[in-house]
């Protein structure tokens, strides 16, 4: 009787601990983003993210945060875009562009006032899950398919409640036509997450 007591004892205060390293949560918020290049209108348009996120304690002052988040960015073609893509642009082509992705950010959060305030930076890895195939005159995609970027920004955590801001940039060439103009995404995010 006295085993399984402790045994029951020891479980408990192992689930204890392992559930104050460990968090999960759901998010979501504004995208603030643009397409940098010649083809796009230099200006920030407004999108969304959703998704979750898990807090892995991994020292006093660290936690690594990876998240899984579906994310709308949005761009506006320039005139020049029909300039440089003059015989390959579809006449008729929108001039408003969205581009979804799901998104796997793994960030390091660093404390900087207690479990208050902390500081965020990581890659981000996406997979355009839409390709505008109405752009071109064949059909075929304008956008690679993939985007590596990096982010960095702040949290604010009160109780379960999650504040983010954060700057993301693109480091890859996302044009799939050609190599005339190089597109290269950023933009800022905020966001609510409530921990459970």
């Amino acid at each position: 009787m006295k085993a399984k007591l402790l045994t029951l004892a020891v479980a408990v205060l192992l689930s204890t601990a392992v559930m104050a390293q460990f968090h999960i949560g759901a998010k979501g918020g504004a995208n603030v983003t643009k397409v940098d290049g010649k083809s796009f209108k230099d200006e920030f348009r407004y999108g969304y993210h959703i998704g979750g996120f898990m807090e892995i304690r991994a020292g006093k002052k660290l936690v690594i945060q990876p998240e899984v988040l579906f994310n709308q960015y949005s761009t506006s073609l320039d005139s020049n875009f029909k300039n440089i893509y003059q015989g390959v642009i579809n006449a008729s082509a929108q001039t408003k562009v969205k581009l979804n992705y799901l998104s796997i950010p793994i960030l390091l959060n660093y404390k900087l006032i207690g479990s208050f305030l902390s500081l965020q930076a990581g890659p981000q890895f996406s997979v355009l899950m839409n390709n505008d195939r109405t752009l071109l005159q064949n059909g075929g995609e304008a956008f690679k398919n993939g985007e590596f970027s990096m982010l960095g920004g702040v949290q604010l955590k009160i109780a379960a409640l999650r504040i983010n801001g954060r700057y993301a940039v693109g480091l890859n060439n996302i044009n799939d036509i050609d190599n005339q103009d190089k597109w290269k995404s950023q933009g800022f995010q905020v966001s609510v997450g409530l921990a459970l």
